[in-house]
């Protein structure tokens, strides 16, 4: 619990101390698979209260109160106790859902909002039972039956906390406190060019296991793709256990003995194994069991590696056909959570031509990750150190670090992903490298299968630009934004401009692009016309072609997307309109443009 800030430490363990509920304290945890195992979801209506001064945890003077709105208590006729406040007779929102586009009250709100729910449990004998958050924006504190059951700070990854105690047979209720005030030393920090969707936006639910199960695993091609390589952990697993894995397709199957912590090696013959690929996404159905407990995967294998300035996949190179989508919901607007919204946007995304998409700038809903491996779309997932974060500060490192082990702990299993970012458009101090390169050696820690990268700044000098920021030693593939036509210069300037790589590896062009309004004609000089937008994208392809190293791009952006520091009336309207596609569903032609160029495979070279 290292990462939180330091009043809602005191709190949470003021509240500990007041319920008398120490043993129920825990630091939440991330359950692998959460998806394939036994649940019960809370999915639906939960009643909730706006809480912007905190008086549901706070007395006047600004202490604790152990009779806040967690007891989930209620007047009662006959009994003359002050009570003010009631869920049960406060209104509901939807869960998954952001609280911003559910209520218009809510639009702009910026705090403390309580959501309640009660549930009909009945716990097993020899199981635990976890209390799971598929994504709660910001800070999220969990009560079951009135007794604090856990605390987490990040908006975009899940946390499974443990309730086993505090459950009973029976009725149930859960109360949940989610605070989306933005932090100067959260991740991200103050400011951010998307909108800051509070509440619980991903799934919630209980989550049935044995008193000994599998907590985590990970399932990977070795380098010359002769075995599946790996490791599976089973908690409290007892002296001389054994753990299987075993795919039925394939006709693998092994058993591993279990060292003292828990943990055994696997090691799988993958000779007639058939690799996963954009062209032929190839998933296998992987069981893996220990004592009681079973898990039922659907798991692709192949290999990414870089070399020079090539991205090889299963050995060969590969062109990275992209574009960036945000987590904002088609049509409806709000997060996106749901199939449908997985759905329309891969859906468009393949509609260009893509074998790739870069998941910007946070972990997006796992239906996302899920649905490239079926779908064959390669993915860069990236954490949400955006911007200016205090990069000196230990407790904000602490944040990003707790936030890539959650996303990497979910998402190990995807063959889909290939590249985990650390970072978005940072400044290049020395606080902000070292920062950065503690991240990039996390990862290679927690998962070297993958690519580490980030998305670095351009400088300028004259007509050239120039790629030379220090992190880049630290990556294996150098990501750029830039915006030429659009922030930096004019349209025509893109025809003359030469590019300086500092590196040799492999350059993804992370974003480039230019607003447009869906329906605006005019001249391509005239800015915010679909044919401004186009013609900087006819330049940019053009141009982009030049870079001998270039081995992908993501412009900038599928959809349109809110966010509050676009205001421009008549134009923006608190939207950035870089979108491809327009958040109503309209095709910009830029999109055509983009299209053209991935479908005839004249965007780059794969080497």
């Amino acid at each position: 619990m290292k990462s939180f800030n330091r009043s809602w430490l005191v709190a949470v363990s003021s509240i500990v101390l007041v319920c008398g509920s120490i043993l129920a304290q825990s630091t939440p945890k991330v359950l692998m698979d959460v998806d394939h195992r036994t649940s019960v979801s809370l999915d639906g209506g939960w009643h909730f209260i706006v809480d912007p001064y905190q008086g549901g945890e706070y007395t006047f003077h600004r202490e604790i109160r152990s009779d806040g709105y967690f007891r989930n208590a209620a007047p009662r006729k006959g009994d003359n106790t002050l009570v003010e406040y009631d869920f049960s007779r406060s209104p509901m929102l939807k869960v998954p859902g952001d609280w911003n586009t559910q209520k218009e009250s809510l639009f702009y709100y910026e705090g403390t909002l309580w959501y309640e729910r009660d549930f009909n449990f009945q716990p097993r004998a020899h199981h635990r039972t976890f209390f799971h958050v598929g994504a709660a924006n910001y800070q999220a504190k969990v009560w079951v039956n009135g007794k604090f059951a856990c605390a987490h700070e990040g908006g975009f990854t899940p946390f499974d906390c443990e309730v086993t105690q505090l459950l009973h047979s029976g009725s149930n209720f859960a109360v949940i406190a989610v605070d989306d005030t933005r932090l100067a030393d959260g991740v991200p920090t103050l400011n951010t060019d998307w909108f800051n969707y509070g509440g619980l936006t991903r799934d919630v639910s209980l989550v049935d296991v044995p008193d000994t199960y599998i907590d985590a695993y990970d399932l990977h091609l070795n380098r010359d793709r002769s075995a599946i390589e790996g490791w599976i952990h089973v908690e409290d697993a007892p002296p001389g256990a054994t753990a299987t894995v075993s795919l039925p397709e394939a006709r693998l199957r092994t058993t591993i003995t279990l060292d003292a912590t828990g943990r055994g090696a696997i090691r799988l013959d993958a000779a007639n194994l058939q690799l996963w690929s954009p062209a032929h996404p190839r998933l296998y159905r992987v069981l893996l069991a220990s004592g009681e407990d079973r898990i039922e995967d659907d798991i692709g294998f192949r290999t990414v590696t870089v070399d020079g300035s090539r991205i090889l996949l299963n050995g060969e190179p590969i062109f990275l056909k992209g574009i960036a989508i945000h987590a904002e919901a088609p049509y409806r607007g709000g997060r996106a959570y749901s199939d449908q919204d997985v759905a329309t946007l891969l859906g468009w995304a393949r509609e260009l031509g893509c074998n790739y998409v870069r998941l910007a700038h946070y972990p997006h809903d796992q239906r996302m990750t899920r649905a490239t491996d079926r779908l064959g779309l390669l993915v860069w997932s990236e954490i949400p150190v955006y911007w200016a974060e205090q990069f000196g500060d230990p407790a904000v490192l602490a944040k990003a670090e707790q936030q890539l082990r959650e996303e990497i702990t979910r998402d190990r299993d995807k063959a889909s992903i290939i590249l985990w970012s650390i970072a978005n458009e940072t400044p290049a101090t020395p606080e902000r490298t070292q920062f950065l390169t503690t991240l990039a050696g996390d990862v290679r820690r927690l998962d070297n299968t993958r690519l580490v990268t980030a998305a670095l700044l351009v400088r300028s000098e004259g007509p050239t630009r120039i790629i030379d920021d220090p992190l880049g030693r630290a990556l294996d593939v150098i990501g750029a934004n830039e915006y030429l036509g659009w922030y930096d210069g004019a349209p025509e300037a893109i025809d003359a401009t030469q590019w300086k790589i500092a590196y040799d590896k492999p350059l993804i062009i992370s974003e480039f692009g230019a607003g447009a309004k869906a329906g605006l004609h005019g001249s391509p000089s005239q800015r915010w016309t679909e044919e401004y937008q186009a013609d900087v994208f006819r330049r940019q392809l053009k141009m982009l072609r030049r870079i001998p190293q270039l081995r992908g791009m993501s412009p900038w952006v599928l959809m349109d997307f809110r966010s509050p520091v676009r205001v421009l009336p008549g134009i923006q309207d608190g939207y950035n309109r870089k979108g491809l596609v327009s958040n109503e569903g309209q095709r910009k032609q830029a999109f055509f443009v983009l299209q053209q160029a991935y479908r005839s495979n004249t965007a780059g070279r794969a080497e």
